[in-house]
């Protein structure tokens, strides 16, 4: 599990951080540190405050109340200090649709000054990073939306920042786009580059973070590595029973069974840590279940337990 940094060498420093919109609070005085070279998550479903929290943190947003240093700066006051030091990859893709793929790379990386023959060589190095080199001179509105989110995190890199910021970075894209999308962030993260991002996908957190908050309605309700979480949240396996349509199963039959029992609409969930054990005694109580899977937590059951409910809303 990765350490926890003091306040002193946090790269983001958050004490009480609070934002409010009239009456809604989107985010409710949380806490939270992120420390150099880390992959830093917040997880939780739409309307938690994860974009409120990522858009203070980006300097696009003051802070209501609380504490914020970001880079050991403070983002009210030295905002553009900050955000020449970031690379930001917002929930929508924003591309120049008029321009090709390598002129959205060259076009950003002159509004920070970076002299063209220097960002010409970046822009061609990033589009061969992200795996867009042979449609560099391809128009961006033809291109699939795995190659637009790629484009737009290779733009996010022009300035060479110290902190990456991923808002959603892969919703909407196909399982292979997704996977070249963490491959290329994995890759960032081994070349030393800080990574915060938000998600909805409990997989694509387990996969990226090295720790991360589950929020829920403002604020935190876990924080910790993906397997400190589902150890100190769930059990080692997870047994699930599928029923016949229609058919309702005699959960008392199921008492003792397990450490926790989980009805959901279309099966029922057993925690427990030896799951086979788990399944021959539903066996040999008289249950009939249609399908029975044996599977590892997840961070999708830590999720379960902390708000009744799926993160995808």
């Amino acid at each position: 599990m990765a350490r926890s940094p003091t306040a002193t060498d946090a790269l983001i420093h958050a004490r009480g951080l609070t934002k409010r919109f009239a009456k809604l609070v989107a985010v409710d005085a949380i806490d939270f540190d992120v420390g150099r070279g880390e992959a830093f998550g917040f997880l939780g479903p739409n309307g938690a405050g994860k974009t409120s929290t990522m858009r203070m943190i980006g300097c696009v947003s003051s802070p209501s109340a609380g504490t914020l240093r970001v880079l050991g700066l403070d983002p009210v006051h030295d905002g553009p200090q900050i955000r020449a030091r970031l690379g930001v990859v917002p929930q929508a893709d924003t591309l120049d649709t008029e321009l090709h793929v390598d002129e959205n790379l060259f076009t950003y990386a002159r509004y920070f000054g970076i002299p063209r023959d220097l960002a010409r060589r970046r822009a061609e190095q990033l589009l061969d990073f992200v795996q867009l080199k042979e449609r560099a001179r391809d128009e961006v509105e033809f291109l699939s939306g795995g190659m637009k989110r790629r484009l737009t995190i290779a733009r996010a890199l022009v300035n060479e920042p110290e902190l990456l910021l991923l808002d959603e970075p892969t919703t909407g894209l196909d399982p292979q786009a997704r996977h070249l999308v963490w491959d290329r962030l994995y890759r960032l993260k081994q070349q030393g580059v800080t990574i915060v991002l938000t998600t909805h996908y409990m997989d694509e957190a387990e996969q990226l973070c090295d720790r991360l908050v589950v929020m829920d309605k403002a604020k935190i309700v876990a924080f910790g590595s993906p397997r400190s979480l589902i150890d100190q949240y769930s059990t080692r396996e997870v047994l699930e029973l599928r029923f016949p349509i229609d058919t309702t199963p005699a959960l008392d039959r199921l008492d003792g069974v397990a450490e926790r029992i989980e009805p959901l609409p279309d099966r029922v969930l057993l925690y427990t840590n030896d799951g086979e054990a788990a399944a021959v005694t539903v066996h040999s109580r008289g249950l009939q279940p249609e399908s029975i899977l044996v599977r590892r937590s997840t961070l999708e059951d830590v999720f379960l337990r902390l708000t009744g409910r799926t993160l995808i809303e």
